[in-house]
């Protein structure tokens, strides 16, 4: 418990176990909110206006990994109440939090500090985390998540439910968009959900570390309630922009999953999360990633447009092990999955 950043959050400096190499940390220079980042409007997409949302949704896939959506049916009540929820996990008691607070990287609802890394970080990140399962049975999984708040089960649960309806419209636009047959992405491919929920205390010196480094996402997709305060970051051409928040949206990441079945038509994002000085910033990450035995590899129909494969057929399991022994370094980790020219 006494490695959570929350428990450092009242230090006016910064600890040496905090701060990255300079060529890392984000510095002093000021980050621009990109107002170019799509936000797309799903309000039509059972109408007449389908197809064009399908193509608005694969032009932001193919040029920013990342895009927001709105109107997307996940009530305004039910977000704001699960973001409360979420925020109460952080402010309980230490002993409360001490219920769920864990080390053992292979229990599945745990409270951490950093990433799972944590003891062998040459750096840690400024934020704790709360990650459990929600997919594929809720119910069992349910019987696993935090009993207090007293809330928690049930808000959480209603928003799982809600936000996996939502992630399988999206994956059904995408696979339209691509010309893929319908429900591709369905079954094995989609088949496992994660939620992972970031507190990011105000940190000291917000220039010298943090809350995430540079990563691209190992799953299919990824559905982020981001709160309003700023903090996500996309690299694009070289340089990083910030993602603000639109009120009662949902942040949509291509995953890595997805750039392999789409052959690289799809590109998954280099994204980070910065701190800042003056508040907290919670967001909720709903990962959806295939099956540990799901076979993944570029679509045929894909494959017969572009003339050859770039990726081999893989076990997902082999993937996330090799993401997570790279330690999720976008510059080798998809390299054992490469087919040569």
């Amino acid at each position: 418990m006494e490695i959570l950043v929350s428990s450092r959050c009242d230090l006016q400096f910064l600890s040496e176990d905090y701060i990255f190499p300079e060529e890392i940390r984000p510095g002093k220079a000021a980050i621009a909110l990109c107002e170019s980042i799509p936000v797309i409007d799903l309000g039509d997409r059972a109408g007449q206006n389908r197809a064009n949302i399908a193509q608005e949704i694969l032009k932001a896939s193919q040029e920013f990994g990342f895009f927001q959506v709105i109107n997307h049916g996940v009530s305004k009540e039910l977000m704001n109440d699960t973001m409360k929820v979420f925020n109460e996990v952080f402010e309980m008691p230490a002993q409360d939090l001490s219920g769920i607070y864990s080390e053992d990287p292979d229990r599945s609802c745990r409270l951490f500090t950093s990433s799972s890394f944590y003891a062998n970080e040459d750096v840690h990140h400024w934020r704790d985390f709360l990650r459990h399962p929600c997919h594929p049975d809720l119910d069992a999984c349910i019987q696993q998540w935090p009993d207090k708040p007293t809330r928690y089960r049930q808000v959480v649960g209603n928003y799982s439910t809600e936000v996996m309806k939502l992630a399988s419209e999206i994956l059904d636009l995408i696979c339209e968009g691509l010309g893929l047959e319908s429900g591709y992405f369905g079954g094995k491919l989609s088949e496992n959900s994660m939620l992972s929920v970031n507190r990011y205390p105000p940190c000291p010196d917000p220039t010298l570390t943090l809350g995430l480094p540079k990563h691209c996402d190992p799953n299919l997709i990824t559905i982020l309630l981001q709160g309003d305060v700023c903090g996500l970051q996309v690299f694009r051409h070289g340089e990083w922009i910030g993602v603000g928040p639109v009120p009662n949206a949902f942040v949509i990441n291509i995953g890595y999953q997805l750039q392999i079945i789409s052959n690289d038509k799809l590109k998954g994002a280099e994204h980070r999360a910065v701190t800042n000085s003056k508040v907290a910033r919670t967001s909720a990450a709903f990962f959806v990633s295939p099956s540990r035995d799901c076979i993944v590899e570029p679509a045929s129909a894909l494959i017969k447009a572009d003339n050859r494969p770039l990726y081999r057929a893989f076990e997902f399991t082999e993937f996330f092990s090799n993401y997570m022994s790279e330690k999720g370094n976008c510059e080798v980790v998809l390299e054992p999955f490469k087919l040569q020219a």
